[in-house]
């Protein structure tokens, strides 16, 4: 999924249009991908390599085919020193085997369980709120709409002034606008459907008043 200028410009819009009705400032962020999760490669490369010793302990025969394909096949007992030397390989063999497939981006998002991927998610759109929202408008009413788009997941992150009066619950319509865009591959779309409604909350606790000003950016910003 990729944005277009057309997508951008009918975020920003939808920002615009949205604001009009409150004091809240709404910030729209995309992202290509939340976390590279190589941590996650290396935990499935660390569970291969005990999965291989497992079946060397279950499967001892199979140390003595690798003895036999490429030492002595006369040969009834395996050394000792054979014995460890094959396993070593194998391991070694092993992981690095996993680490290479699993250097394709796609493969490890697909390998990479689903609640990973919510906490990192999450973790990144609230560092994103803390850098570009929080605290920067003077009722402490700015919104943060954060979407990763390789992991296909989205966040909303409020002020403190917001976060005190509406329940996270009130977001549902919001994320199920964007997550269904997104799963159709509308990003844009969705971002901006998700604006609406997020506008339409903050206009109902927090309508504009006479003095309001434009306090935050009503770009799309696309990392």
């Amino acid at each position: 999924m990729r944005l277009t200028e057309a997508d951008h410009a009918r975020v920003t819009a939808a920002v615009a249009e949205a604001e009009r009705s409150t004091d809240g400032e709404i910030v729209t962020v995309v992202a290509r991908q939340s976390d590279a999760f190589h941590d996650v490669a290396l935990h499935w490369a660390v569970l291969a390599m005990l999965l291989v010793l497992t079946l060397f302990a279950v499967w001892p025969q199979a140390v003595e085919w690798l003895y036999g394909w490429g030492g002595d096949a006369w040969t009834t007992a395996v050394p000792l020193r054979a014995l460890f030397t094959i396993a070593l390989i194998a391991v070694a063999a092993t992981f690095l085997l996993v680490r290479l497939l699993l250097a394709a981006t796609p493969l490890r998002m697909a390998l990479t369980p689903p609640a990973t991927k919510a906490r990192r998610v999450r973790r990144r759109a609230v560092e994103l709120f803390r850098a570009s929202a929080e605290q920067r408008t003077r009722a402490r009413t700015g919104v943060l709409l954060y979407l990763s788009l390789d992991e296909r997941r989205a966040e909303i992150v409020a002020d403190e002034a917001i976060h005190s009066k509406v329940a996270p619950e009130t977001w549902g319509e919001a994320m199920a606008a964007l997550v269904e865009a997104v799963r159709e591959g509308r990003p844009g779309e969705g971002m901006a459907a998700a604006v609406t409604r997020i506008g339409a909350v903050l206009a109902k606790h927090f309508p504009r008043s006479e003095d309001d000003v434009n306090e935050l950016p009503d770009r799309l910003i696309e990392l």
